[in-house]
């Protein structure tokens, strides 16, 4: 079984890789707030235990065997956001570290009551897609709501930005996944856009709306 250290390496990797699968070494150090000289030497231990693959002034990747774990590690996690904030009553933007110390302490066994009693759900309270047991994730087409169409009617699905300052702000202004939203007039001079959110009108910055994610309503 892998140690939470360890977890924790190959799941900042799996969420910083994206579509390269590489990442190069400042960024999993920025990632993990350590020194650049300490992910070097976890990335090595990681490659030696066959888990990622290593490359000098490349970067680091997943193999099969260590995205399996950071599945599983992100499996964990957000199943626990999720009880937190739907059973405990906790508020979304202060869960993320108690669940980072949770995902390593539950059983398998557990966390399959803990989805069961959830409703076996497919994302988190922030819209992030939970991996199934067999380590498959789903990753719906999604429209960011900086580019959405004016006129149409969405639903936010996901919020991206996961930092407790900007969730507070955007569930101030009902901003929350499942909200109804529609885009009715934009500013390129002062950089906002205008919605209609449920009955509310909220005015928005165009950087704050790139990290929301829309479904269609």
């Amino acid at each position: 079984m892998a140690s939470s250290t360890v977890e924790d390496y190959l799941k900042r990797i799996y969420l910083e890789a994206g579509a390269e699968g590489v990442v190069p070494m400042g960024r999993l150090a920025e990632a993990a707030r350590v020194a650049p000289g300490t992910a070097t030497a976890m990335a090595k231990a990681l490659a030696g235990a066959g888990l990622a693959d290593y490359a000098p002034y490349s970067g680091v990747r997943l193999t099969p065997e260590g995205c399996q774990v950071a599945l599983r590690t992100l499996r964990r996690h957000r199943l626990v956001e999720l009880l937190l904030v739907r059973v405990l009553g906790m508020d979304w933007a202060e869960v993320h570290e108690d669940a980072e110390k949770l995902e390593h302490a539950i059983s398998d066994r557990l966390l399959e009551r803990i989805d069961a009693v959830l409703g076996h759900p497919e994302t988190d309270p922030h819209g992030d897609p939970i991996p199934t047991p067999q380590g498959r994730v789903r990753h719906p087409r999604l429209t960011r709501l900086a580019g959405a169409p004016l006129g149409l009617k969405w639903r936010i699905a996901r919020v991206v930005d996961q930092s407790p300052d900007f969730l507070r702000a955007v569930a101030e202004r009902g901003l929350r996944p499942g909200a109804a939203v529609e885009v009715r007039k934009r500013d390129d001079a002062a950089g906002t856009l205008t919605m209609r959110c449920g009955r509310r009108e909220v005015v928005l910055g165009n950087a704050a709306a790139e990290k929301i994610l829309l479904r269609p309503a």
